[in-house]
């Protein structure tokens, strides 16, 4: 027994329950034990409302203990402390509650199949036996003692040690007294050094503004959601035939101002009205999963459950999320569990052992990034990966996942030297167990959540990103089209006059287009690190510019394929995207921009409003050749279908205006003009396209064609009349 009160006072002890609290003697006597460093006199109260003087252990500072009649200690009791500086308050004995988990949970656990894991682990409101208190608990299978500490218990880890719940690796504890907006963490001593670390709960749903990384409390009152509409219209949502155009946004400068954030509240009344109006149809946000350093952009995270408090409370973000569904746009999240930071404060070495990730460094360590890699063939961290996802689109109601760096996890010698990785079971470079995690990760949040959206950013030839796991795919709703992306990149840094030589940059996409479901992405890794803006990696003068950006977005907003836009491109952005500073919305003032940003606005609505845009995007018969062959106008013009209508789209990708340019279709009545990218609204030239319809035979052959004056650096959309 005394080696045992030793190990309190040294925070080692694995069961306090064993030692602390009220054990019975006999069947006519109990004893109390309770522990608090800090305090002269302990009393506690009997059935009858009286306190008794405890007495204080001469072999253990800061133990102290009783004696009594078995029925004269209440169930819950309460302590009665004064400190050495006269301090005095009370508290309900934790050690008298029983053990607050159920065996279903730590089961489903253990499995990886517990998939509400938010309501297990961390910190939760709870009342039992009309006392409220706070439940903690968190997956530590390999530390010697766990503690909660927080501004309740002056931040010591011997105050309040956890329970261990053997079988599964989990600690737990129901504090009495603290409640929503206290701040935890855990206090971890290793099983082997005995070394103490101090770490951010797992599963903490908010936390302190950084540099600060403690978890906090959150209330168990629900949120009022007013969005049943939309959620019920999403499960019946047809997104493989609907026109999906995201504007992704980083919140953090987007708009501020005196170098503040907005809050989620300014942003619910800003950003989604500026969104609705230009005509897309969900909001992609880089990473506001909570995370220490501003400059990773989100995408070191710390926090895969909680909304970062840079922009206000998870209460604030579910109105944002809310103001947005009432006004018809749909929520993105880039969600990043392909690598986490080495903060010693979050998940790296969590329990003094590699829990999270590999120990072994040619698994576990990203070489570029400086990040730690998941370990997914362990079943509790997938399951914690699993509920993160779920979290986010159950709790927060966000309608998709952009899921990053897909390919980092699906190659165990991703950007490694030879020697440096380790091969799987069969001897391949394929990483099995990442594989089975995305499969079941599509699979059950899907299942789920039918209408919601998982999007894989992968950059390699994997087949079948985005088909089903019975025919051998990952899963996954739709991948970016990186190839698409590139090729079009650089096609039009060329200068005009050499595009002749780079023709199947333009036309060698088709050749895949259809494979998957494919997003065409302008997304903000194009913007950084010294490749410039949308705008200025346009060749020419600044009116090529600006009509090679307007020829740009025509071209992405006609080609086959759901479409991305990162903030700033909609209205020609013209310094590359600085995450300390806000946009340049100066830039408005000047008719160039303006038309850039209107004919974005437009691009949107017509590609909403007309069916051949978007009906078929990931079906070759939503797209159809008219003439992919003229490499030496560098001219393409390419039919997009719908079940019941036709669309012809003709792009001009030289600064030369093509007079008379015939193009041939098949027989049809009518046409109508619906955009034309040199308008002058636009910023255009506005010259006259003077287009003509023939429509005749001869000897019984049929000869049908449009004819125009195509304008320089420009693109006309034509609709056609049966």
């Amino acid at each position: 027994m005394p080696l045992d009160f030793q190990a309190i006072i040294e925070a080692r002890m694995h069961d306090p329950f064993s030692l602390l609290g009220k054990h019975a003697l006999d069947d006519q006597r109990s004893r109390f034990h309770t522990y608090h460093p800090q305090a002269m006199h302990v009393a506690i109260e009997t059935v009858q409302g009286e306190f008794y003087e405890l007495k204080p252990d001469a072999m253990f500072p800061g133990i102290f203990f009783g004696e009594f009649p078995e029925q004269l200690l209440p169930t819950r009791p309460q302590l009665r402390i004064q400190t050495h500086d006269g301090l005095v308050y009370r508290i309900i004995d934790p050690y008298s509650f029983e053990p607050t988990l159920g065996e279903l949970d730590l089961h489903l656990f253990a499995e990886g199949k517990h998939y509400n894991l938010w309501n297990m682990l961390g910190s939760h409101e709870e009342v039992i036996d009309d006392i409220k208190g706070v439940r903690f608990a968190v997956w530590a299978p390999n530390a010697c003692r766990v503690s909660v500490v927080g501004d309740f218990n002056t931040w010591d880890g011997r105050r309040h040690p956890m329970r261990n719940r053997i079988s599964s690796g989990v600690w737990e504890l129901f504090i009495p007294g603290i409640s929503a907006g206290d701040l935890y963490k855990f206090e971890i001593k290793n099983k082997d050094t005995q070394t103490i670390s101090v770490r951010t709960d797992p599963l903490g749903r908010s936390f302190e503004l950084r540099p600060n990384t403690a978890a906090r409390v959150i209330s168990n009152e629900a949120y009022h959601w007013s969005d049943h509409q939309w959620l019920e219209g999403r499960r019946q949502h047809d997104w493989l035939h609907s026109a999906t155009s995201i504007y992704e946004v980083h919140l953090g400068s987007w708009r501020s101002s005196n170098n503040t954030f907005p809050t989620y509240i300014e942003l619910a009344e800003q950003l989604i009205p500026y969104v609705r109006e230009r005509g897309f149809t969900h909001i992609e946000l880089l990473p506001i999963t909570e995370h220490p350093f501003d400059g990773s952009w989100g995408y070191q995270t710390t926090g895969y459950f909680a909304p970062t408090s840079r922009f206000g409370t998870p209460e604030q973000f579910k109105y944002f999320v809310d103001k947005a569904h009432q006004s018809g746009i749909g929520i993105i999240l880039d969600w990043v569990p392909a690598h986490f930071p080495r903060d010693e404060f979050a998940l790296a070495k969590f329990d003094g052992t590699a829990l999270y990730e590999h120990e072994d460094p040619r698994r576990g360590e990203h070489r570029d990034w400086g990040t730690l890699i998941f370990n997914y063939g362990r079943k509790e961290v997938s399951n914690f990966l699993i509920a993160s996802a779920l979290y986010w689109l159950e709790e927060m109601h966000l309608d998709g996942l952009r899921v990053d760096a897909v390919a980092s996890m699906l190659y165990l010698d991703y950007s490694r030297e030879n020697g440096d990785w380790l091969p799987n079971a069969y001897g391949g470079r394929e990483n099995l167990e990442a594989i089975d995690f995305l499969r079941t990760l599509n699979h059950v949040s899907q299942t789920r959540n039918p209408g919601t959206l998982i999007i894989a950013e992968e950059s390699t030839a994997w087949p079948l990103v985005s088909r089903p796991p019975e025919v051998g795919g990952l899963g996954f709703s739709m991948k970016w089209n990186m190839g698409w992306m590139n090729d079009t990149l650089r096609y039009f840094q060329e200068d005009p006059i050499n595009r002749q030589y780079h023709h199947n940059n333009l036309t060698f996409g088709l050749l895949y287009s259809f494979t998957e479901n494919f997003v065409l992405p302008f997304s903000h890794d194009e913007v950084v690190h010294g490749k410039g803006s949308l705008l200025n990696k346009m060749p020419g003068d600044e009116w090529q510019r600006f009509a090679n950006l307007r020829l740009l977005l025509t071209y992405q907003y006609t080609y086959p394929g759901k479409k991305l836009l990162f903030m700033g491109c909609e209205f020609g952005q013209g310094n590359e995207w600085n995450h300390e500073q806000p946009l340049d919305w100066w830039v408005l003032k000047y008719p160039l921009h303006q038309g850039i940003n209107s004919l974005a606005t437009s691009l949107n609505h017509i590609y909403k409003n007309e069916k051949p845009l978007y009906q078929y995007d990931f079906y070759h018969t939503g797209f159809e050749w008219c003439d992919c062959n003229d490499r030496q106008n560098s001219v393409i013009s390419y039919f997009r279908h719908s079940d019941d209508e036709t669309i012809l789209v003709i792009l001009n990708f030289t600064p030369v205006r093509r007079v008379y340019y015939k193009v041939d279709t098949p027989a049809f009545n009518d046409f109508k003009i619906i955009l034309n990218s040199d308008s002058k609204c636009f910023g255009g030239s506005d010259e006259n396209l003077e287009i003509k319809h023939q429509r005749h035979s001869f000897h019984g052959a049929k000869d049908n064609y449009i004819e125009l004056n195509l304008p320089p650096l420009g693109a006309v959309i034509i609709k056609i009349i049966q």
